[in-house]
């Protein structure tokens, strides 16, 4: 079942691609796999797919230390300075770096392993008091300070747009995200790629990816609900 929603999800993505005109290679589906268990990152994993998505950096390194294939881990929760040391090194890219203090303490970590951490600048686009995230007029000037740093290198921009009931209402959303990724890009920031727009879940993914989402991160759709009960 679960490589049957997998494989829904990723038609659906091709479906969207080719209304807008795009290839459907420039979108990265990560399966969003936060407080599932482990044997259903396996059951993907033997079909091929490598891009997992955990929300808590406790959670992403049990299971990376106990998944049986080698397969990328996406950090795409909320990241506690606390919670830097169990990161670095481990995530294929943090999507959610929203202060110079957090990128401060992933570069001091970065920096005593000899390594370069790949992030993504998160965006509050809409602005909702309940999200985490830079306001799009503050983005630009939090990648200009964390540029400088020389182990941490921004990839791109990511964002939660809200949860509405018709996916239609967030395409706004999506569009001046992607225009404030192309307005940095045309800046050409030294130490700066502005190649990933991370944004779109199971709610609203189509209407991302037609919007120029290059990872779309879907939990409910391939693994079904989640039980936070657990």
């Amino acid at each position: 079942m679960l490589i049957e929603n997998y494989r829904e999800v990723e038609a659906n993505i091709v479906k969207a691609c080719e209304r807008s005109g795009r290839d459907p290679k420039e979108v990265t589906l990560i399966a969003v796999s936060k407080t599932k268990p482990l044997s259903d990152i396996e059951e993907l994993a033997s079909y091929g797919v490598m891009e997992f998505g955990e929300n808590k950096p406790q959670e992403m390194k049990e299971k990376i230390e106990n998944v049986s294939k080698p397969v990328h881990f996406h950090l795409i929760g909320h990241l506690q300075t606390n919670k830097v040391k169990i990161t670095v090194g481990k995530a294929v890219l943090i999507h959610s770096v929203d202060s110079l203090h957090l990128a401060e303490a992933i570069e001091k970590e970065s920096a005593k392993r000899d390594f370069v951490t790949d992030v993504l600048i998160e965006v509050n686009m809409a602005e909702e008091e309940t999200k985490f995230g830079l306001s799009s007029d503050e983005t630009e000037a939090l990648v200009r300070e964390i540029s400088k740093l020389p182990h941490v290198k921004i990839k791109g921009l990511m964002t939660i747009a809200p949860f509405v009931p018709d996916p239609e209402e967030n395409r706004p959303v999506f569009k001046a995200m992607k225009e404030l990724l192309l307005d940095i890009k045309s800046k050409n920031i030294d130490n700066v790629d502005m190649d990933i727009l991370s944004m779109g879940m199971t709610n609203d993914y189509i209407v991302a990816v037609e919007e120029g989402s290059t990872m779309v991160r879907v939990g409910t759709a391939i693994f079904g609900a989640r039980n936070y009960n657990v």
